[in-house]
């Protein structure tokens, strides 16, 4: 198998198996990974970081935030509240019950993310996690020669 298809094929299932298992994991608290992921995202930007920025930074769509957003809001673990001088801009920030599900959801993760990298080196994460971050930046940069836009259907060989 060629080897840039392979390792794009197993980026894909590593990213979808993990998640996979760590929401199985999160079920008995009623969390997940996406909540853990918005949470953790709106907690580690400046604060009253607006609803767009939130969304750009976990590389989703508006929408999709919204959907979440009004779930974590009804659960009393973020609030939004209008920006000053722009009602439309919606400022986002985790409450202290989102404060302490997410410590809830972390030691959950924490300890599965542990087990996952039992007996790899630091140098072999570091290394790893210095080649995924310059492949997000080429991503979120645009690809040289792509004009078209995002783009998964690469043809029959697409197979993930």
């Amino acid at each position: 198998m060629d080897p840039q298809l392979q390792l794009t094929i197993l980026l894909v299932l590593v990213a979808r198996k993990w998640r996979s298992l760590l929401d199985e994991k999160l079920r008995p608290t009623g969390q997940s990974s996406a909540r853990m992921e918005a949470l953790s995202a709106i907690l580690n930007s400046p604060d009253g970081s607006a609803q767009v920025d939130i969304a750009r930074r976990l590389r989703i769509e508006g929408p999709t935030l919204t959907r979440m957003l009004d779930a974590l809001e009804k659960d009393g673990l973020v609030e939004r509240k209008p920006a000053p001088g722009d009602r439309r801009t919606k400022r986002l920030r985790v409450t202290p019950t989102g404060e302490a599900t997410l410590e809830e959801i972390f030691a959950v993760a924490d300890t599965f993310r542990g087990r996952l990298l039992e007996g790899v080196g630091a140098g072999t994460m570091g290394e790893v996690s210095q080649f995924l971050t310059g492949l997000l930046d080429r991503l979120d940069g645009g690809l040289p020669g792509d004009d078209s836009g995002p783009s998964l259907d690469r043809g029959p060989r697409a197979s993930t």
